[in-house]
């Protein structure tokens, strides 16, 4: 069976067609990656990739979508498509289709990809669990977070969450700065302020003042670069505070959604600390929880290297629908 997949972010939309075999397993095509600035609708976008696959697509589609689903309409919050679910056929020319929220596409995916996919950061080092819950968080332009529940017998069950928009708690007084000013800004500061990408430019201020340096006005892009380079030494430092704050709250949603089985660390942002979490103080943060401090130190913690999480977990999630020949 062959389905086109795609996983649509703000600035990107990514098209491959997968291929499913009748056990299951998936391949990906060679990704094909269109900037959504260029197409005026999401169809407009489909029929570009169309037409690069020689004007024909299979007639079966999977969403990853950055964004909430479910009812009519389906819309984003970086991005001005909208989608339709019941034009899907009428518009596309798709008779089966799944639509999932991007991070419950990245839970597929950590459900369904091979050990080699995964990087070790913490914990025990040994496969996540075969049955039990595992929670799944990502920074990048926001925090993602899902919750993945699995049995033994291999069937999972995938829940999406607006895990990232709980409160955040600081622990030290760099944090309570960090916190004193984003509510400058945000009445309520949630946790996603502080772990995701455009956070890098708030702790690098905040780190600025404390010393008396000049702030600076660097893009988030800019200061991402020159941290992980070690080029500009407050951005390198709010790198490593960044990791502190990503290993606490890590730690909380494992408490929170009972994650024992394991934790995985997904998104854009954070393959590329692949290298640098193992180094930070990212593992002793994710322990750091009191009277459960031994309970977090036998929970596995990996980081998922997939190439195409969001393509490959939204085909994964059409055959948990549709099943492998539909």
């Amino acid at each position: 069976m062959e389905l086109v997949t795609v996983d649509i972010g703000g600035t990107h939309a990514r098209f491959a067609i997968a291929s499913v075999a009748n056990d299951g397993g998936i391949t990906l095509g060679e990704p094909e990656t269109l900037h959504t600035r260029d197409h005026a609708s999401f169809q407009s976008a489909w029929i570009d990739f169309r037409e690069r696959q020689g004007g024909s697509l299979p007639p079966r589609a999977a969403l990853s979508v950055a964004g909430p689903v479910g009812g009519e309409v389906i819309r984003f919050t970086n991005n001005p498509w909208i989608i339709r679910p019941a034009l899907m056929e009428s518009k596309l020319g798709v008779t089966r289709w799944t639509i999932v929220n991007d991070f419950a596409a990245v839970a597929h995916a950590v459900a369904r990809a091979p050990e080699d996919q995964f990087v070790h950061l913490t914990g025990p080092d040994e496969p996540l669990a075969a049955e039990g819950t595992i929670s799944v968080l990502g920074p990048g332009t926001g925090l993602g977070v899902a919750h993945l529940w699995r049995s033994r017998n291999g069937d999972y069950r995938v829940t999406p969450t607006e895990g990232g928009h709980i409160d955040f708690s600081p622990l030290d007084s760099i944090e309570d700065a960090i916190l004193a000013h984003l509510r400058k800004s945000h009445t309520r500061v949630s946790v996603e302020r502080v772990v995701s990408g455009p956070a890098i430019g708030p702790i690098r201020r905040v780190l600025a003042a404390m010393e008396g340096k000049p702030v600076g006005e660097e893009d988030d892009v800019t200061l991402w670069k020159h941290g992980l380079e070690d080029r500009d030494s407050l951005a390198a430092a709010a790198v490593d505070r960044f990791c502190l704050s990503l290993g606490s709250v890590a730690g909380d949603y494992a408490l929170a959604q009972g994650g024992f089985g394991g934790v995985v660390i997904a998104g854009g942002l954070g393959y590329r600390l692949r290298e640098h979490l193992p180094l930070s103080g990212f593992a002793e943060r994710f322990r750091a929880k009191g009277r459960f401090a031994e309970l977090m130190a036998a929970i596995p913690v990996k980081l998922i290297v997939h190439p195409q999480p969001g393509l490959f977990g939204a085909a994964a999630a059409f055959t948990a629908e549709h099943g492998a020949t539909a």
